[in-house]
């Protein structure tokens, strides 16, 4: 009969949930290991990670450290005589004293098909760069950024109108769904962990909120994946009358008939409105400008007809 292993898992966000819960339903989660508690929200209240919430609710142990760099940091892990630590988007970075803790080591849920996309923002830059599948990889961790050898890797196609938003949550239940499949098999030593081509790795770095920035020279089809990979933060934005505005939805077009107008420019074609850009125009349906409500387009600009004389991004705003 399997003998059900002793596992601590470390995660935060909504992302880590659903292989929090798979653990459960699968395993003994002996303790969970989550960041602290954030203000959040106008009043600055304390709000629990995803995580801690999921875990309270299972009655299982919650640790939340501001760091564990230090060896003396991680007693409490010590103390649960974990057999694995399962990791999915923690938030901090583990050193050996972790990694080198439980007998079967440290396993990640990474959402790329590794080596591409280590890092901490793997679903944006899939979405950015118009990868047309990414994917779920677990992996045995090591001291460097997602760098360890893969176990296993599952595919998902990327829709033409994904978002951050539906690839997280796409890429989450997936993540669940194999290490209910695979974990048992990992840790009996069915499945082997297979060294990643480092050569062709690429990097996902956090994104930041200056990174909603949308900038007119580019193509339509790269403003659309913008737009999405910035869904829901930080939004993409520009600026109009000194003012940010946010692009909320929009569609690429590879229409040509303005390609003498420069990128940036608001222009009308037939009932719908459009941007001009570096190659195509980029078609409008939701927008909000800085202190207002999310607006559909065809609202915006029967308040403000002078925007279908205007060049977008030509002001400054603060992001």
């Amino acid at each position: 009969m399997r003998r059900m292993k002793r596992i601590v898992f470390m995660g935060t966000p909504e992302f880590a949930v659903p292989v929090l819960q798979a653990l459960i339903e699968t395993q003994i989660v002996v303790g969970v290991v989550t960041q602290p508690d954030k203000p959040a929200g106008r009043g600055q209240q304390l709000r629990h990670s995803p995580v801690k919430v999921a875990a309270e609710a299972a009655g299982i142990p919650v640790f939340q450290p501001k760091s564990l760099r230090k060896p003396e940091s991680a007693a409490p892990l010590q103390d649960w005589q974990p057999d694995l630590i399962v990791v999915a988007a923690f938030g901090q970075i583990l050193r050996p004293h972790i990694l080198d803790l439980p007998p079967h080591g440290c396993l990640n849920v990474h959402a790329s098909l590794l080596p591409r996309w280590r890092g901490a923002a793997p679903i944006q830059h899939a979405i950015l760069a118009g990868d047309a599948e990414t994917g779920i990889s677990l992996m045995h961790m090591d001291p460097g950024l997602d760098t360890g050898p893969v176990y296993v890797m599952e595919a998902l196609p990327l829709a033409p109108d994904e978002t951050a938003v539906s690839l997280h949550d796409r890429l989450a239940d997936l993540g669940g769904s194999m290490i209910r499949r695979y974990l048992d098999m990992i840790m009996a030593g069915e499945i082997r962990a297979e060294a990643q081509d480092d050569t062709a790795s690429t990097y996902a770095p956090m994104i930041k909120k200056e990174d909603g920035a949308l900038d007119w020279s580019q193509s339509a089809e790269q403003l659309d994946r913008h737009i999405r990979a910035m869904t829901p933060w930080p939004g993409a934005f520009t600026t109009w009358e000194g003012k940010q505005l946010k692009i909320l939805s929009a569609e690429k077009s590879d229409a040509f008939f303005y390609v003498q107008q420069l990128p940036g420019t608001v222009v009308t074609m037939g009932d719908a409105v459009a941007v001009a850009t570096g190659s195509g125009v980029l078609l409008l349906h939701e927008v909000q400008l800085a202190g207002k409500r999310v607006t559909h387009i065809a609202d915006f600009v029967r308040g403000r007809p002078q925007f279908l004389i205007s060049r977008l991004g030509s002001g400054p705003a603060n992001p």
